[in-house]
């Protein structure tokens, strides 16, 4: 399947599963919310205590499953997982980058402040997948 029409698919949604690599060679499932950014790239926000983290601290093949408007219509995009660093500081890159994907996924929040707060508590940190390959059934 060509990239660019499955990156077509999945950024007209938000929602899908992505697969990391557990230790034992298992695959891990997560319900995520993902938003689309430059260059075909997908973010989504996590914790730095989930399994997916782990995961992919260990080894970064991700896959994300994205379900059309039928149960035959799906996407998978298979990549690579980079994480950013854990927000550390109300102030720091990965907040800014948190805000800029809630932005996107949301739009506005009605205290910045609050927020900024809860993504350090949290230990938040963003997934930016790199799209490599797809496969999938996008005819109804």
């Amino acid at each position: 399947m060509d990239l660019t029409d499955a990156l077509s698919f999945v950024t007209a949604r938000k929602q899908g599963v992505v697969a990391t690599i557990r230790a034992n060679g298992r695959p891990q499932l997560s319900n995520i919310m993902y938003v689309p950014g430059d260059g075909g790239v997908l973010r989504v926000s996590i914790t730095d205590t989930r399994a997916k983290t782990v995961n992919i601290r260990r080894d970064p093949r991700v896959s994300l499953y994205v379900v059309g408007d039928t149960f035959w219509q799906y996407i998978v995009v298979e990549g690579t997982g980079e994480l950013s660093p854990v927000a550390a500081d109300p102030h720091d890159d990965t907040v800014e980058q948190l805000i800029t994907y809630y932005r996107a996924g949301n739009g506005e929040h009605e205290n910045w402040d609050d927020y900024r707060a809860a993504m350090v508590a949290d230990r938040r940190l963003i997934l930016s997948i790199h799209p490599e390959r797809a496969y999938g059934m996008v005819a109804t």
